[in-house]
């Protein structure tokens, strides 16, 4: 017993191909629930295909910023890697260097006298004008200009004597053990003419005590407790 499959003929596609078309045909868009099944179907695969990739272009799209962050903070990072390589390529010439500017200024403080030793060094400018024959006429120590670390304290001098022996004095000063300047220098001949008369102002410098320094940070403290 055999048994024939039904052949298919182009009039059965043409009437599969018309029946298709037929429910695409009249469809109601504001209510898809009646619409027959083919066209139902390819709405829920079209609507799926849509969020899929919607899904997949907004994943994308957050890997892509990811990336240029991640990007960035590696340009950062090499940034910083490079500059921290050459601070420790040049940490020990930096350590050197520090080294002498801290044994300069060790030098210079050296070099100023404490408030107790103010005295003696006035003592030392009167004399070094008098050593070499100069008549003093005024010297008065003016109001102390108080800085961070050191205070300053101006001196109005004036002398009278003969011009090699001011510029043996300015000599004598500049070589005291603590530093003294001679600023304003004036100089015209007196009413004799015998002599010159010499107004300058030297400065001379001190470091504060460190019960200065204490009250000095206590006032800047205060400044900064108010504003």
């Amino acid at each position: 017993m055999s048994s024939t499959k039904p052949k298919i003929t182009k009039a059965d596609i043409a009437a599969y191909l018309e029946g298709v078309k037929a429910q695409f045909q009249n469809l109601d868009p504001k209510d898809p629930s009646l619409w027959p099944i083919m066209p139902r179907v390819l709405l829920c695969i079209g609507i799926a295909v849509g969020v899929l990739a919607g899904a997949w272009y907004g994943y994308l799209n957050t890997l892509e910023q990811d990336l240029e962050a991640e990007r960035n903070k590696e340009t950062t990072l090499r940034q910083e890697f490079s500059t921290k390589m050459s601070k420790a390529v040049g940490l020990e010439a930096l350590k050197a260097q520090r080294e002498l500017v801290q044994q300069y200024v060790t030098q210079l403080e050296k070099q100023l006298p404490n408030k107790a030793e103010m005295a003696a060094l006035l003592s030392d400018v009167n004399h070094a004008g008098m050593g070499r024959g100069l008549q003093f006429d005024l010297f008065r120590p003016g109001s102390e200009d108080v800085r961070d670390y050191y205070a300053e304290l101006p001196i109005t001098v004036r002398v009278s004597g003969r011009f090699h022996d001011m510029g043996s004095f300015v000599s004598d000063v500049a070589h005291l053990s603590r530093i003294v300047t001679i600023n304003n220098v004036s100089l015209v001949a007196d009413a004799k003419g015998s002599s010159l008369v010499m107004d300058a102002q030297a400065r001379t410098y001190r470091y504060l005590d460190p019960e200065e320094m204490a009250v000095r940070r206590q006032d800047a403290k205060k400044k900064g407790n108010k504003q």
